[in-house]
């Protein structure tokens, strides 16, 4: 007998049922949702029932995990973006020493002035106001320098973090 992609996805779906609490499906489920879900979407994904997937989001909203928006009269749940952000830059902190960091920090401002000098604008957002819609490299590099300016951001955030904690224990 052979098995289709269905048979393989529902017993995939068992085994995680089987393996994990609802509170740990629905906390995996809002831990992937950047944009946002209603209960009753988290609730289908978490293989949860809708009240059970609402009591468990209000308990990630109480411990500052994930927070809510209104769309009418619908509550939507998301991750907590400031938690994520500070979740990456302790996680930085902790797996790279002071020099590494400086040395990203070094070349990702290099790669941003590689940017500015290639297209003569002064951000991505500037670029994209000159690219045509079939510029594909254009725009792939649109996208990696918004990446880097990113991350560059979060390196330095973990580099303050790192000074202001030393400060701190002084």
């Amino acid at each position: 007998m052979t098995e289709t992609w269905d048979d393989v996805n529902e017993q995939v779906k068992a085994d995680w049922k089987d393996d994990t609490t609802p509170f740990e499906r629905v906390y995996e489920i809002v831990e992937q949702t950047h944009d946002g879900q209603s209960a009753a979407e988290i609730a289908d994904r978490a293989l949860v029932s809708e009240p059970t997937a609402r009591r468990h989001c209000k308990t990630l909203v109480n411990t500052g995990f994930a927070e809510t928006e209104q769309e009418g009269q619908t509550t939507i749940y998301k991750r907590n973006s400031d938690r994520i952000l500070m979740s990456r830059i302790r996680e930085l902190r902790e797996d790279v020493d002071r020099p590494e960091l400086l040395d990203s920090i070094k070349e990702m401002k290099a790669e941003i002035r590689r940017y500015e000098d290639r297209y003569d604008v002064v951000s991505p957002e500037e670029l994209a106001q000159q690219l045509d819609a079939d510029e594909t490299e254009g725009w792939d590099d649109l996208a990696a320098w918004r990446t880097t300016r990113q991350n560059l951001a979060v390196v330095q955030a973990a580099l303050a973090y790192d000074e202001a904690s030393h400060q701190l224990a002084v």
